[in-house]
């Protein structure tokens, strides 16, 4: 007979023979690895729990006016705000990915309620989370790369998997409809095919096969159309490619790897033509071709327009932008940049400037070139004048990979929790962080019952906030008894003025009677002041908290004041009729 323990104790030996071999060091990397392990898996899972929630912040009105508010008018028949770029005069931006991203979820939504087994009502959460979840689950996509580069890049994998999952960049940014994100995931996977090449040694490879020449050409057309910057990120790594297959570095060699990558980007961007073309034809115009990126850089390329979006200094990307996104991210690369920039000029000094050093000799380490994917993009973005934080998202995952080396643990971790935390709590909460809740708020009012002999009108009037999203509101485009004014960061006499025009509107007056109108204001706490001036009565006065505006901030002294959550929140205000005593127009 044998016992328990008998068959236990081989086990146990082995263990301990394992553990001896191993040592203490060895062990203590495997319990770091599995920690690491853990902690990416936390992060993914809050980065998808977070996109449930959701989050309230409003970024930037691109998140919702080049992909949802666009497609929930086509697919759902929504009441939307349908932007410039997308009409077909002006039409600057590829309809491909909006049609691939919210337009499969709403497509997918309208399929479920025709034939699904049960109902999922729509409202304006599904509508905004449902293009966000998709955004999400194409995220991971990027984890998926970093996991296939780390290695080739001679950098740890999973610190750079957390640092990746991680990055309020990724929690915020990459789980929202910008067309930013699609540029940083077709950037992430043009590295995963070209660094089995670059990554390692300048010496030349075998030829690419065929197949991975047409992936090439494909992201580059795909990337092209999606944001013509693209070819900003993609200079690099192609270029690199190139030189490193080439079986010498003569001119005709290069353009022969060249001409490899045209059969995919032909094919594919014949495809973006056709349903541009197909999309934005018109009775006058139904056999033109429509090149999107053509009038993208046409409007783009004119100073006179950057000046309407905002220009800035050409630093700003270097000084700002990047350690705005990436904080001591940011501040390693550049002292890693002039370490090198540092090693390249004593690599002159030494050879007296008689011998240049060539650029396979110089871009011998992985290292080195991970800055130049990281930097010669940001340089090339510095040029143009109209400088963004998030036209900078793509380079997070060459970023990741260039502060996880494999020889030394991750410095700053208290700092970089510190910061992401603060990042994700700024753009992910903060930031405007009321106008969302407060468009689901109006939801629920202008879907309220109300009686069939009493027709009600709603004028929903938008000041100092950003531009309102439409289709969260779930309003038909047919015949909608609801009216949104967006007027912007505008004087307080003009929003008086506007209040008085709206009170009088022909659509209160019908025949056979007058209809219920109910006149909203939505406006944040600090130019809450305004409305007092306009002397309409208040009938109601709903708070939706946090909501910070950078376009008019509260002061320090309202902050450390009783009313500070007041000066932190968005006001929805329903106004009564002015009485006709009053005066119409306010001193300004």
């Amino acid at each position: 007979m044998q016992i328990c323990g008998s068959r236990i104790a081989p086990e146990v030996a082995q263990r301990s023979l394992r553990r001896l071999l191993l040592g203490p060091v060895s062990w203590k990397k495997l319990d770091l690895k599995m920690a690491s392990r853990v902690l990416w898996g936390s992060l993914s899972l809050l980065r998808l729990l977070w996109c449930l929630l959701p989050q309230t912040g409003y970024v930037h009105p691109d998140e919702f006016f080049q992909s949802p508010e666009v497609m929930a008018e086509d697919i759902l028949g929504i009441e939307a705000a349908r932007p410039w770029e997308f009409q077909p005069g002006s039409s600057c931006r590829t309809v491909v990915f909006p049609l691939l991203t919210s337009g499969s979820a709403f497509w997918l939504l309208r399929l479920w309620e025709e034939l699904g087994p049960w109902p999922i009502p729509v409202s304006g959460y599904v509508l905004l989370v449902a293009p966000r979840l998709l955004l999400t689950a194409l995220s991971f996509a990027l984890d998926v790369a970093v996991y296939h580069l780390a290695p080739l890049w001679r950098a740890e994998r999973w610190n750079a998997l957390v640092l990746l999952s991680g990055s309020y960049v990724t929690l915020v940014f990459y789980t929202r409809t910008f067309s930013n994100a699609i540029e940083g995931l077709l950037f992430a996977w043009l590295l995963v095919l070209v660094s089995s090449r670059v990554a390692w040694s300048p010496t030349p490879k075998k030829p690419a096969p065929w197949w991975q020449r047409w992936l090439l050409g494909s992201i580059l057309a795909a990337g092209f159309f999606n944001r013509p910057t693209f070819l900003a990120f993609a200079l690099t790594p192609i270029f690199l490619w190139g030189i490193c297959g080439a079986t010498d570095p003569a001119f005709k060699s290069l353009t022969k790897e060249a001409l490899g990558l045209l059969p995919g980007s032909t094919l594919t961007a014949s495809v973006f033509v056709a349903v541009d073309s197909w999309y934005f034809s018109t009775p006058s115009r139904s056999r033109a071709l429509v090149l999107t990126p053509a009038n993208f850089l046409h409007y783009n390329l004119d100073p006179q327009n950057l000046v309407r979006h905002g220009t800035h200094w050409r630093l700003t990307h270097l000084a700002v932008n990047g350690f705005l996104l990436f904080g001591m991210l940011h501040a390693q690369a550049l002292q890693a940049g002039w370490q090198q920039l540092q090693a390249c000029l004593q690599a002159f000094v030494q050879t007296g400037f008689r011998r240049v050093p060539d650029a396979q000799s110089l871009l011998s380490s992985p290292r080195s070139r991970l800055l130049l994917l990281y930097f010669l993009p940001l340089a090339l973005l510095s040029a143009f004048s109209h400088q963004e934080a998030r036209f900078l998202i793509p380079l997070l995952v060459p970023l990741v990979l260039l502060c996880s080396p494999q020889t030394r643990p991750v410095p700053y971790k208290g700092t970089l929790v510190l910061f992401n935390a603060l990042g994700a709590l700024f753009f992910g909460c903060l930031h405007q962080g009321g106008l969302v809740p407060g468009l689901e708020h109006l939801e629920r009012v202008v879907h309220a019952p109300v009686l069939p002999s009493v027709p009600t009108h709603y004028t929903l009037l938008f000041t100092h906030t950003y531009m309102p999203p439409r289709h969260l509101l779930h309003i038909s485009g047919l015949g909608s008894p609801v009216e949104v004014v967006d007027l912007g960061g505008t004087e307080d006499w003009v929003l008086c003025q506007a209040l008085n025009n709206f009170t009088r509107q022909p659509a209160c007056q019908v025949a056979g009677g007058q209809w219920l109108c109910r006149l909203f204001v939505v406006t944040p706490g600090t130019t809450r002041p305004a409305m007092e001036k306009c002397s309409f009565p208040l009938k109601s006065e709903t708070l939706v908290f946090p909501h910070l505006t950078l376009e008019d901030p509260p002061a320090l002294s309202s902050l450390l004041s009783g009313a500070w959550r007041d000066h932190l929140s968005l006001h929805i205000l329903e106004l009564g009729e002015k009485p006709d005593n009053m005066t119409e127009n306010p001193p300004p």
